[in-house]
C-alpha cells in the first residue's frame, strides 16, 4: 500500500463529490430527518465504489485497445479540472448562497427513498465523468499503485457520505454559512488545479 497514492486518491475523490449538488443535498436532508440514513449512505458510497473500480481497473485496458484514448482523456480531464477549479473559485468569490436542506416533506418508505437516491446517482452523467473517466485517467499515473489509488478514492467516498448523513445535525449550521462554502470552494479550486497540473506534467 503506497500511502502517498492512497491519500491522493482520497483527496481527489473528496474534491469531486464534496461540491454542492442534488445527491449531496438529498443525503443531507435524509440525515437531518433521521430517515433511512444508513441505507442512503451505503447506496451512494457503494455506487461510487463500483464506478471507481470500473474506472481504475478498466480504463487502462480500454486505453491499450485505443491508444489515442488516454492522451485525449488526459488533456480532457485536465481541461475539465481547470474549468471546475475556475468555477469553484468564482463561486467562492461571488456566491452568497448556502445549502438548504428541505426537511418539511412527508416521510417516505425505504424503497422510494432508495429509488430516488439511486436515480440521483446513476442518472447523473457527471458521476461517470468524475468516477470512471476522470479518476480512471488519474489512476493511470500510478501504474504500480492503482489499487492504492482506488482504495483511497473509495474510502474518501464512504467517509464523505457517512459524515454528511450522520453528521447532518451538527453540520447544518456550517452548511448554512456562505463563508464556510466560500472557503470550501476555494480549497476545491486549488486541489483541482494541482491535479490538472500533475496530469499535464505526466504527458
Amino acid at each position: 500500500m503506497d500511502l502517498a497514492v492512497f491519500f491522493t486518491g482520497m483527496m481527489m475523490s473528496l474534491s469531486l463529490i464534496v461540491a454542492i449538488g442534488a445527491q449531496n443535498a438529498f443525503v443531507l436532508r435524509q440525515g437531518l430527518r433521521g430517515e433511512h440514513v444508513l441505507a442512503v449512505c451505503l447506496a451512494c458510497a457503494i455506487s461510487d465504489a463500483i464506478l471507481i473500480t470500473v474506472g481504475v481497473t478498466s480504463f487502462r485496458t480500454v486505453s491499450d485497445w485505443l491508444p489515442w484514448l488516454e492522451p485525449v482523456m488526459r488533456y480532457g480531464g485536465a481541461a475539465f479540472l481547470i474549468w471546475y477549479g475556475v468555477k469553484s473559485l468564482v463561486s467562492a468569490l461571488r456566491s452568497d448562497e448556502a445549502l438548504a436542506a428541505d426537511s418539511s416533506l412527508a416521510k417516505t418508505n425505504l424503497f422510494r427513498t432508495l429509488v430516488a437516491c439511486l436515480a440521483l446517482t446513476w442518472l447523473n452523467p457527471h458521476v461517470y465523468l468524475d468516477t470512471v473517466v476522470l479518476l480512471g485517467t488519474i489512476s493511470t499515473q500510478f501504474t504500480d499503485n492503482q489499487a492504492s489509488f482506488a482504495v483511497g478514492a473509495i474510502l474518501g467516498s464512504f467517509v464523505f457520505f457517512f459524515a454528511l448523513g450522520y453528521g447532518a445535525i451538527r453540520l447544518r449550521p456550517v452548511f448554512e454559512r456562505p463563508a464556510a462554502w466560500r472557503i470550501l470552494e476555494t480549497l476545491i479550486a486549488l486541489v483541482m488545479w494541482i491535479i490538472a497540473f500533475e496530469l499535464l506534467a505526466g504527458t
